[in-house]
Order: C-alpha cells, then structure tokens, then sequence
C-alpha cells in the first residue's frame, strides 16, 4: 500500500500528459483519477441526503406544531383529555359535535367505553389531565352507585 501512495503523485501529472496529447496514459493512471472524479457526485449526493432527511424533519416539526389531525374535521372532532392506563394505554376522553365519548386505546385497538349521557363540563382553553382524571372518577363513582 505504501508503494502505491508514493507512486500515485507521479501518476496523476502523467495521466493528465498523456491525455492531452493523444497518448496512452500508465497503467494505474485512470485508477488514481477515477479516485478523485468519485468524490464529487459523493458529496453531492451525502448534500441531497442530507436535504432530503432535513426537509423530513421541518414537516414533521409543522405537523405537531399545525396540530395535525385534530383540526381535520371541521373543528366537530375534539380531544377532551386522556389518561395513560399503563405503558401502552389510554383512555381519551373526545367530542363528537353535541356528544362525549369515552374511548380506551390500546396498540393496534380503539375501544369505545362508554356514551357520557351528561357531557363533562370542559374549560375553553386547555383542559390539564387533572381535570380530565378527576370528571372521570366523579363518572366512575357516579355509575358504581348506581
């Protein structure tokens, strides 16, 4: 290998003599100038990858940012609150123009628990989870005494 880094500077001029003149280059030439023409379309296409993976993430970004899917149905479907049941569930609390609905939500299933007949009553702004837990065991005591 070091043979043929200490030879190489000398290929490179040689290389480039014999092809302006119409002669054949050494043999070893077209390797060594093959070396230095890969490494430009190499940048170019790491720069397209990198824009490409960069313009993935500013999407991504707007989307949480633009609220995404919550806003789809003309403001009729609305996310209430939730409350994480374990690692993988939750119970999501949505409203469905007039009606509340209670769903539980588990990978790959969404499961509707139960129909509020009395819709909780909901802040304009956010609601915190707090809110959220407590309407709900006022909901769960509410239906156990009955």
């Amino acid at each position: 290998m070091s043979r043929f880094a200490a030879g190489l500077p000398g290929l490179v001029p040689a290389a480039a003599a014999a092809a302006g003149q119409g002669q054949e280059a050494p043999p070893g030439a077209a390797e060594a100038l093959g070396a230095t023409h890969l490494a430009g379309p190499l940048v170019q296409m790491l720069g397209g990858l990198v824009l490409v993976v960069g313009l993935i993430l500013l999407f991504a970004w707007l989307a949480r940012r633009l609220g995404g899917l919550q806003q789809s149905a003309g403001g009729q479907l609305r996310i209430l609150g939730g409350l994480s049941m374990g690692t993988r569930e939750k119970v999501v609390l949505i409203q469905v123009g007039e009606e509340q609905l209670l769903l539980g939500v588990a990978p790959g299933t969404v499961r509707t628990l139960h129909r509020l007949e009395k819709p909780l009553a909901v802040r304009s702004g956010d609601a915190g989870a707090a809110d959220f837990a407590t309407g709900l065991q006022r909901l769960m005591q509410g239906r156990k005494t009955t």
